[in-house]
């Protein structure tokens, strides 16, 4: 008698590190359902309806919520949580932040459901310069940011990707928690060295006041408010620890990034 293959919803499916899960379970013959608006079924965080058709026959679950200041993110991820256990789904994989309240708070919640569970604490991405907010500023060779000389150890998407894989389908991976960071801690006069040398052309960083970030763009002018010693200022050995590798670093990145053209004027 045959049996189906286990099944992985993947959350934020078609976002920064959900495509390259998608991918790296498709390409190893694993069944995943992708959880996104355009999804099938659909699946969205603010209508409950979805919950349960996007979880029935789930396997494991990779838990990525889009909004980290959305008002009720902890109570939707636990709820989630909760609900893809009931559901049957024995293994938990969630992408949580480094240093918050509202992280640790998620975390917990996830932790209770009675699934085997593995936390990713991640920091911020290498992509948010060629797939997210710095994009545009990379393009125009300037990036204008309240960020003095703060320093974080920007991790790989692919590294994410690559840890959350591995406990989705691994042994070994649970009750773990993985704080991942890149090799190296960089300013953001780094970054710009790093990408003038990756693209050729010269990007700089411009450190600016507060107040004279546009009102249309974000304003992260919290995080860089932190201590040298906060949480997510701290390099972490979590790719190691789950993959046995060192992590990719930023010139890798950004050499990488560079070549796909993303950056040309």
């Amino acid at each position: 008698m045959s049996t189906s293959p286990p099944l992985a919803l993947v959350l934020g499916g078609t976002g920064t590190t959900g495509r390259r899960v998608v991918d790296r379970l498709t390409a190893m013959g694993h069944a995943v359902r992708v959880g996104s608006r355009t999804g099938t079924p659909p699946f969205e965080w603010d209508d409950r309806d979805t919950w349960k058709p996007v979880l029935d026959g789930v396997d494991a679950v990779y838990i990525v919520h889009p909004n980290p200041f959305h008002p009720d993110y902890t109570e939707q991820i636990g709820a989630l949580a909760h609900a893809a256990a009931d559901a049957g789904a024995g293994r938990l994989v969630l992408l949580s932040g480094r240093g918050d309240e509202v992280s640790a708070a998620s975390e917990e919640a996830v932790k209770t459901t009675g699934a085997q569970w593995t936390v990713l604490r991640a920091s911020w991405f290498n992509q948010n310069f060629s797939e997210s907010f710095f994009t545009d500023a990379v393009r125009a060779g300037d990036i204008r940011l309240p960020a003095g000389d703060f320093t974080e150890g920007f991790v790989d998407a692919d590294d994410i990707a690559d840890v959350a894989v591995a406990a989705l389908t691994g042994d070994g991976h649970h009750g773990k928690t993985y704080v991942l960071s890149g090799p190296r801690l960089l300013s953001f006069a780094d970054v710009a060295a790093a990408l003038s040398t990756a693209t050729g052309r010269t990007i700089t960083y411009t450190p600016i006041p507060p107040e004279a970030v546009p009102a249309d763009e974000p304003d992260f002018s919290a995080a860089f408010d932190s201590e040298p010693t906060a949480p997510h200022r701290i390099l972490a050995h979590g790719v190691q620890q789950a993959l046995g590798r060192p992590p990719k670093s930023f010139a890798e990145y950004a050499r990488d990034a560079a070549a796909t053209g993303v950056w040309d004027l």
